[in-house]
């Protein structure tokens, strides 16, 4: 299989040529009111405020601290934004790539986005601003204002979570759609045809998208449906995942199978359904998703599918290194995930 190849990239291409002379040129101002812009905002007009930061934008300026700071093109700090550290499977990841980054002489500065676009878009650009060599990000959807900044300022960066095979920008991950096809095949094949869905938002997330894709894909091969009482959205908690339960129980009768985005929500439904007097799964199956630690010790045990966290920590590290030190690197289409089969599933009761 073609493996996709990572270019060198130039640090700094762009850092250091545009001077905030410049952007008060673009911007019809002086640069002391550039200089206020940046870091006296509230002494310049907010119209004038928004010109300023909107031409430092288009000609990929970043505050002079960080010009000085990245004099001789390095700082050895990688940066990584992620949607949120509640989620373990993001820790993880972040756990081998930090280890990974360190090895080389490299630190890493870390924040989150709380599954938002903008946010990720100033985080990032505060990154920059503070001499980041390079940026780990998640997902393959950003603010196109992102992309620019990381495109003009020439910071390598790589896209994780999703898989590389077809992608635009260097990613490592693997098919979140491909993931449900799995998943759905193994609970039909053991007679389930009546389903549940309790996922996150896919607003901003790629990553639930795809799984909602391949849910659609697997269930129309089947002959199926889903009912859309019974595709429920829930921020990742076990608390939601209880009140996603109780929501599947009070709209009708309970489907056989309840497929859950993460192991987070598939425990709530699990401890739920389970002070409900369910058995499971003599009468309900429930599927997880990211074998966290905690699915190894429900009783039953959650069934549920292996994502490579720590070998996509990894990967990501050793793209964002070899970038910098003008060395090619092959990254892989895609990596595989597994199911983990335990006590929450099993074959349909006659």
């Amino acid at each position: 299989m073609r493996m996709a190849r990572a270019r060198p990239v130039a640090v700094g291409d762009g850092q250091g040529t545009v001077r905030l002379a410049d952007v008060a040129a673009a911007a019809g101002v002086s640069s002391a009111t550039v200089s206020r812009a940046f870091n006296l905002p509230a002494l310049v007009r907010e119209d004038v405020r928004a010109r300023i930061l909107a031409t430092a934008d288009d000609l990929g300026y970043v505050a002079h601290g960080a010009a000085r700071a990245l004099a001789s093109k390095r700082s050895r700090t990688l940066g990584a934004i992620v949607p949120t550290l509640n989620n373990t499977i993001f820790a993880r990841a972040i756990d081998a790539f930090q280890r990974r980054v360190e090895e080389r002489g490299y630190i890493l500065l870390l924040t989150t986005s709380e599954y938002d676009q903008q946010r990720e878009w100033e985080r990032a650009r505060a990154m920059v601003e503070r001499g980041v060599d390079g940026l780990m990000l998640v997902g393959g959807q950003h603010d196109p204002r992102l992309l620019h900044l990381l495109e003009v300022t020439g910071k390598p960066f790589i896209n994780t979570w999703t898989a590389n095979r077809g992608a635009e920008h260097a990613s490592v991950g693997y098919d979140s759609r491909a993931l449900s096809n799995l998943v759905f095949d193994y609970l039909v094949g053991l007679g389930h045809r009546e389903f549940a869905v309790v996922t996150g938002s896919s607003s901003h997330n790629d990553r639930v998208a795809g799984r909602l894709l391949g849910m659609a894909d697997a269930v129309r091969r089947h002959g199926l449906a889903i009912p859309p009482a019974r595709m429920i959205h829930r921020r990742y908690s076990i608390d939601e995942g209880r009140c996603a339960f109780r929501q599947l129980a009070a709209s009708g009768p309970l489907p056989t199978a309840i497929v859950c985005g993460n192991d987070i929500l598939a425990c709530g439904v699990l401890f739920e359904a389970l002070a409900a007097g369910i058995d499971v799964p003599g009468r309900l199956s429930i599927m997880g998703n990211g074998d966290l630690d905690i699915a190894a010790h429900t009783s039953p045990g959650l069934s549920t599918v292996l994502t490579p966290k720590v070998e996509i920590g990894n990967w990501a590290a050793d793209y964002l290194v070899a970038c910098l030190e003008g060395r090619e690197i092959d990254l892989p289409p895609e990596l595989p995930v597994t199911l983990v089969l335990r006590g929450t599933t099993g074959p349909l009761s006659a």
